[in-house]
């Protein structure tokens, strides 16, 4: 993830020391495309409760929580275009960028615990998460000497993410499970670096971070099989939640008019 980044900074650096004495204008309108990947962290919990009514014994809920606490490492390709403005007044330059494209960060994990009322029987968590897309607006700061430009980003950026999570056990062939499909927005906020290699084509390599905060949801749809008979345990309130944040590294072609 961070090689295609720093060997898109070198290649700037590269081109900026080559054209150096190359007088460059950066005011105007410009389109292009972008590609790297992104990758973050994701903590995931499923938690049941006690129901003297319900399925569980009274350690039971503890024990599932524990196996429920979960860290996920989505990575994934990111990809897409990009449009923007510059304005230029002397060496500093005031522009803003928006963009949209794929994302498809995804992760997914799996625990397994024992009953500590019935230690001949276990049940198993199973939690992932995935994004599909990506789209952000930024405004852009930075300065610039010949045709390098260094700035700074933030602004606001959003994503779809789908989170699945899934109870099952040994005891009575138990099963539980929740979906939550959702838009996440988030500021975003980064940097980066630019160098123009003729008067309207330009390179950059650039990173931005975000946090895209925390989605959760509760079900009632436990059941368990004795027998040829299912039963239904819905005092056994079930929560799942599920937290994402995002760090993408990418280069990237601009084309001005």
């Amino acid at each position: 993830m961070k090689r295609l980044f720093w060997g898109t900074c070198v290649v700037v650096l590269a081109l900026a020391a080559g054209s150096f004495a190359q007088g460059t204008k950066w005011t105007g309108f410009y389109v292009g495309i972008n590609a790297g990947s992104a990758g973050g962290t994701s903590h995931a919990t499923t938690t049941t409760i006690f129901s003297p009514t319900g399925y569980f014994a009274t350690t039971s809920p503890p024990a599932i929580a524990i196996a429920g606490a979960q860290r996920l490492r989505p990575r994934g390709f990111s990809g897409g275009g990009q449009v923007g403005f510059n304005f230029q007044m002397s060496h500093f330059v005031l522009g803003g960028e928006t963009d949209f494209g794929a994302m498809d960060m995804n992760d997914s994990r799996v625990s397994s615990g024992i009953y500590p009322c019935c230690v001949t029987t276990g049940f198993t968590v199973r939690q992932s998460v995935r994004t599909n897309w990506l789209f952000t607006a930024r405004p852009r700061v930075g300065v610039t000497l010949g045709p390098v430009l260094v700035y700074g980003t933030g602004g606001w950026a959003m994503t779809h993410t789908n989170y699945n999570a899934l109870f099952i056990d040994t005891f009575a062939t138990a099963h539980e499970n929740a979906l939550v499909k959702k838009n996440l927005t988030a500021g975003t906020f980064g940097g980066g670096a630019e160098v123009h290699f003729t008067k309207r084509w330009s390179l950059k390599g650039e990173y931005l971070y975000a946090n895209f905060g925390t989605v959760s949801t509760t079900s009632t749809n436990l059941t368990a099989k004795f027998g040829s008979t299912v039963i239904a345990f819905p005092t056994n309130v079930f929560t799942h939640s599920d937290d994402l944040n995002m760090h993408l590294f990418r280069a990237g072609v601009n084309f001005r008019f």
